[in-house]
């Protein structure tokens, strides 16, 4: 991705956010000097700020995500089953821009439909390897509800709704009718090592440094 349209993005998202009336922290103003500076050096631990991503494809608009951590725990704390073991998150996902099919080995997350279009999740269970199981049925907690769906079935969130999604459930998801505001509460998030996809696709971005970023993205931290 161009870095200049990486900056377009993040004024394109903190405007679709205001409008639903989520506010960012005072961090996610912050130049890339700052963020670089002591004052940053628990952020970037723990991968807190601006996020995102085409999954190394080179089109955004078609399969990609926006996200911005809010929160998020370390690995001492989950290590001892106590203290900040969650994290937090909102995301943008465009209408018809899929977010491809991953699993993570350790996170439990909710993923909930803050405003906009409806958001649609494609859903596979875990086999005992961990990989997709293509012919077993999937059956997740929404809304405190336990829906069972096909191997493959579409559950679609419409705003105020939600889906707990654990290890053992693979998932992608797009926006369907318009942009969606997704929150995710979940426990300790690492993008670095976490994400299982289904194809070989990466997590990051690789960027084309054609202007200067207007604020550092996580995968900047490195």
């Amino acid at each position: 991705m161009k870095r200049s349209r990486i900056n377009e993005i993040m004024h394109e998202a903190r405007a679709f956010m205001t409008g639903f009336g989520a506010v960012l922290p005072p961090f996610a103003d912050w130049s890339p000097d700052r963020m670089r500076g002591p004052d940053g050096a628990l952020m970037r631990a723990r991968g807190l700020g601006w996020d995102i991503t085409d999954y190394g494809a080179g089109r955004f608009d078609d399969m990609g995500l926006f996200l911005f951590t809010l929160r998020n725990g370390g690995p001492e704390d989950l290590q001892a089953g106590r203290g900040m073991v969650y994290a937090e998150k909102l995301m943008i996902s465009r209408a018809q821009q899929l977010s491809p099919m991953h699993r993570h080995n350790i996170k439990t997350e909710d993923i909930i439909n803050r405003g906009g279009g409806d958001l649609v999740l494609e859903l596979f269970a875990a086999a005992p390897d961990g990989s997709i199981d293509r012919q077993a049925p999937v059956r997740v907690l929404s809304d405190a509800q336990w829906v069972d769906l096909p191997p493959g079935g579409h559950l679609r969130l419409k705003q105020g709704q939600s889906v707990t999604l654990t290890p053992a459930t693979w998932h992608a998801f797009w926006g369907d009718g318009g942009d969606c505001l997704i929150q995710e509460v979940s426990s300790i998030n690492d993008d670095r090592t976490d994400n299982i996809f289904a194809d070989p696709i990466g997590r990051f971005s690789t960027i084309d440094e054609d202007v200067s970023p207007l604020h550092l993205l996580v995968s900047d931290y490195d």
